[in-house]
């Protein structure tokens, strides 16, 4: 079974991905649509830009920009909404998102009270401040434990499906994000379904950059945002949260093809390892096959 693919609808102003293109509902529709033709396995909208030195949205503005597109969305195809606010969450749910996607990692009780799915992410610091000079001792064990904390405080709580993302690019350097790809396969190995999103940042320009030397730009970077998926896709990765949906569904299927690379994929395949039954619930999940089966693993797998 492949990897799922999230596709990316930011209805905003100011991205850094698409410069506020989706930002009209209609358009954003559309967009939505034209990504679940290319295969995307859920449809994430958001309302507030959260690339680095971002401002906050008013929520009634929020909730403006996303609720008809997530309408409009949600027969066709499973809709998560990529909010921090929990009147935007729970309008989303009531407009049919049935994940919410929360970078602050502090919404579970919204989620637990609508019976939704939850993705905990790790950010330091707010998206105003959070690449300013960020620091860690060791960033896997910090980025892990706190995702793993929230984690299960999300499934005490009776959240019926968890996932996890260690926030590639959000309040981390180059370094920070490369250390933490390197590691996934340890938070694979937590049980818990992960959620990896690479796509079009800023430090894949930093790392391959263009042949004259320079940081590529972000319509340049669809080599290594694709890279970086198929790494995250090897590790065991449930699901990756891409802007570029055709291109990685179909190097998704190519990965899924190839076979287990490594031993944790390989107790998935012999169905020995909760690692790979975790992760292949939260695939089956990710596609509408089995949403309360995904729930991540129990106390002792999780510990």
């Amino acid at each position: 079974m492949r990897c799922a693919v999230m596709g990316v609808v930011n209805v905003t102003p100011d991205s850094f991905s698409d410069g506020g293109r989706y930002f009209d509902v209609d358009r954003a529709i559309a967009h939505g649509l034209a990504l679940v033709a290319e295969g995307a396995d859920v449809v994430d909208v958001g309302g507030e830009s959260s690339r680095p030195g971002a401002e906050p949205v008013d929520a009634a503005e929020e909730r403006r920009r996303v609720l008809p597109v997530i309408a409009a969305l949600a027969p066709v195809v499973r809709v998560s909404v990529d909010t921090v606010k929990a009147s935007v969450a729970e309008a989303a749910l009531d407009a049919g998102a049935s994940i919410v996607n929360d970078i602050s990692a502090e919404l579970w009780p919204v989620a637990a009270e609508a019976g939704a799915g939850w993705v905990a992410m790790h950010m330091r610091g707010r998206p105003e401040t959070m690449q300013r000079e960020p620091r860690y001792d060791d960033v896997v064990r910090e980025v892990h434990a706190f995702v793993l904390d929230r984690a299960r405080r999300a499934l005490d709580a009776g959240v019926p499906e968890v996932w996890v993302d260690p926030g590639i690019g959000f309040g981390k350097t180059a370094a920070h994000n490369v250390t933490l790809l390197r590691h996934l396969g340890d938070l694979v190995a937590s049980g818990f379904p992960v959620l990896v999103g690479t796509s079009r940042k800023s430090f894949l320009g930093v790392l391959a950059p263009g042949a004259d030397g320079r940081p590529a730009p972000v319509h340049q970077r669809l080599p290594a945002s694709l890279a970086s998926a198929a790494w995250a896709m090897a590790a065991g990765c449930a699901m990756v949260r891409v802007h570029d949906v055709a291109a990685t569904v179909q190097a998704a299927t190519l990965v899924g093809a190839l076979g287990p690379p490594h031993p944790a994929r390989e107790r998935e395949a012999d169905g020995t390892g909760v690692t790979g039954a975790g992760a292949a619930r939260a695939r089956a999940s990710a596609t509408g096959a089995g949403a309360a089966d995904a729930a991540g693993p129990d106390a002792a797998g999780a510990a």
